[in-house]
């Protein structure tokens, strides 16, 4: 029997996976397409935003990471990088209380820099708050960019290592995991795209070594419980065996 056709009882036997990262794309091209405005598109994606937290929790996931703007989306418009810092705003303005009463855990990975004091202060209050919680791990991809954070924890560990702290053979894997922004985070088991671009666009890219890839082709805006139903159970009909022969599961 093909695995991509296996009988649903044994779908439901396979978990799902504990983390999940997503990359939210497609805002800009769902507003050209229904003739509105680049900054409704993005509105619209904060709602899917909402949406695929909800849809989360209730389906058993741990850990969500969102990939909410790239250290290289500020070659975008001033107009359009301004309308997104307010949605970051008005995002943990309206919807912390509700986030940290229903147990939501909020973590943000990325750089500070450029990134307006106030905008930190209320990131910063919000990762506070909700630093005890636990039914639901959410990861923020924030001002982030994959490169930069293998190349901020190699330099973590250099400047260790030329100070006598460690050796050298000291630098493994498994220090260069722990000295990245997502230390402490298991590695994302699947990984989505929206929008039907087929590329990981600096996002997770030491982390997603082993992660199952599904792309979509409905933009983000549209994104919801339904389509991440749909991707968790193409990740179940997955055979994954991390380089070995037989299959094994991380989650």
């Amino acid at each position: 029997m093909n695995k991509h056709n296996q009988p649903a009882e044994w779908r439901e036997s396979v978990p799902v996976p504990r983390h999940v990262a997503i990359i939210m794309d497609g805002n800009g091209r769902w507003a050209e397409q229904h003739g509105l405005p680049r900054s409704t598109g993005h509105r619209m994606g904060v709602e899917a935003v909402r949406r695929s937290v909800r849809a989360a929790m209730e389906l058993g996931v741990q850990y969500l990471t969102i990939y909410s703007f790239s250290s290289e989306n500020w070659a975008r418009p001033a107009s359009e990088i301004d309308d997104l810092m307010g949605l970051m705003r008005r995002f943990i303005r309206r919807d912390l209380a509700e986030l940290h009463q229903n147990g939501v855990r909020i973590g943000v990975i990325g750089e500070r820099d450029r990134v307006d004091p106030e905008l930190l202060a209320l990131i910063d209050d919000a990762v506070a708050l909700t630093s005890g919680n636990s039914a639901l791990n959410l990861q923020i991809a924030f001002n982030y960019g994959s490169r930069a954070e293998i190349a901020r924890a190699a330099r973590r560990l250099a400047e260790q290592a030329l100070a006598g702290a460690i050796k050298p053979q000291d630098i493994t894997p498994e220090a260069l995991s722990a000295a990245l922004d997502t230390h402490g985070v298991p590695d994302p088991d699947l990984l989505i795209r929206t929008s039907g671009e087929l590329r990981l666009s600096n996002f997770l890219l030491w982390q997603s070594a082993y992660t199952e890839f599904v792309f979509l082709d409905a933009f983000w805006p549209d994104f919801g419980r339904e389509l991440l139903e749909q991707a968790i159970d193409e990740f179940r009909r997955r055979s994954r065996r991390f380089g070995g022969v037989v299959a094994r599961s991380t989650v």
